[in-house]
């Protein structure tokens, strides 16, 4: 009777070791998955990232750039694919150089590429309140900021004093012409700021309204912005607070200045982008975008490699006997 309790009792125990290891199998294997589901996660939304940065990127929109030389033909052309695009910005020794696209709204090319198909980079656009002739005294271009200084992320290198007068000009073109940009403020506003987002200035303000933007800027430059001038201000977001902005001001001229930065304008082209932050690159990403797979990999081999010491410290070690 004894022995029959004894077996039953061993009977027990070993159907309950085999179910805690058929539980530990499903345990093991259900975080295994999470962790692959993890990292194939990681790595999918690392190559989306990677795809925005190449579709917001200038190369795409180079051979649509109006020059002298085609008489402004490649730029007809991306007109010819939407109509919406009006003007083509560039900031000399930075990495802005895009078209402009001008809507009835501000809120369609936020999310919506230069070609008019769905892009979270969005595209560069004027104000609806302002006139894409440019005759409004103040006239306001929005765009995204991103890292890498794609799109107007290349903006918030105007932070310091230096840069500002380092890189005093850009070129805008519209109506078949190039005009001038000579930069002479930077500010740090908040988007909802009234007093600095101003589309439509009033007659007899806009002297005050210059004076009102300079007076705000953290740094700027002393160019006599008159009630007869028109100027540019190029708005982006900031990462630091929610509504934060970093605008850039300008002046709008019929002087055209030359692009110093330019390929072989001083012999070599050492000038022509920003010094990117984050330019340490691996298949075309910033190093830290890598950082949370790699803990991923980390983690699974530890777990492993836990798991291995582990079993290797239960493995009962019977004595030989004679």
């Amino acid at each position: 009777m004894t022995s029959h309790r004894g077996g039953g009792r061993r009977t027990a125990q070993n159907i309950g070791k085999a179910l805690v290891k058929i539980l530990d199998s499903i345990i093991n294997m259900a975080l295994l998955g999470i962790f692959l589901l993890f990292l194939l996660y990681g790595s999918f939304v690392l190559l989306q990232t990677g795809d925005v940065y190449t579709a917001a990127g200038t190369e795409k929109y180079a051979m649509y750039k109006p020059s002298s030389e085609d008489d402004g033909e490649a730029f007809a052309s991306l007109q010819a694919i939407n109509q919406d695009v009006f003007a083509w910005l560039t900031v000399y020794g930075t990495s802005i150089d895009y078209p402009v696209a001008y809507t009835d709204n501000n809120e369609t090319y936020v999310n919506t590429d230069i070609f008019g198909a769905y892009s979270i980079s969005g595209s560069l656009f004027l104000d609806y309140r302002n006139s894409p002739d440019f005759s409004s005294f103040s006239s306001i271009i929005y765009g995204h900021h991103m890292d890498k200084n794609v799109m107007f992320g290349g903006l918030e290198e105007f932070q310091n004093p230096e840069y500002l007068n380092s890189h005093t000009y850009g070129n805008l073109y519209y109506g078949g012409k190039d005009y001038g940009l000579e930069f002479f403020a930077f500010l740090e506003a908040d988007a909802y700021d009234s007093t600095v987002y101003r589309p439509v200035i009033p007659a007899d303000e806009e002297e005050s309204y210059a004076k009102h933007l300079v007076q705000k800027s953290t740094h700027a430059r002393d160019i006599g912005i008159t009630a007869e001038d028109r100027i540019v201000l190029l708005s982006t977001c900031t990462s630091d607070t929610t509504n934060g902005r970093h605008i850039l001001v300008g002046k709008l001229t019929d002087t055209i200045f030359a692009d110093s930065y330019r390929a072989g304008a001083n012999g070599d082209a050492s000038g022509q982008k920003t010094v990117d932050l984050q330019a340490a690159v691996l298949f075309g990403l910033p190093l830290w975008m890598l950082l949370p797979p790699c803990i991923l990999v980390v983690l699974i081999v530890i777990y492993f490699l836990c798991r291995r010491a582990g079993k290797e410290k239960y493995v009962p070690r019977y004595k030989k006997t004679k």
